[in-house]
């Protein structure tokens, strides 16, 4: 199985709200996850991101590739 991790959509029309979670590269952007590690919030001033480093560490360690957009917003 080839895992991702990436943002899924959460949150209300016109305000966004991210999970990031792990996921099969194969499933839809929203569909079933495998675990949530944290969660990004771009409405807020300054944007809130939160993640479990060693969660991310572990799945990054068994071969699980970053989206780009997670790549970028967990190497700040």
């Amino acid at each position: 199985m080839a895992t991702v991790v990436r943002l899924t959509r959460m949150g209300r029309k016109k305000t966004p709200f991210y999970r990031i979670v792990v996921t099969d590269s194969r499933k839809r952007r929203d569909s079933g996850w495998i675990e949530s590690i944290g969660y990004y919030n771009p409405m807020t001033d300054p944007e809130v991101i939160k993640f479990d480093a060693q969660r991310l560490a572990y799945w990054k360690s068994v071969g699980a590739k970053l989206s780009q957009r997670v790549e970028k917003i967990t190497s700040k």
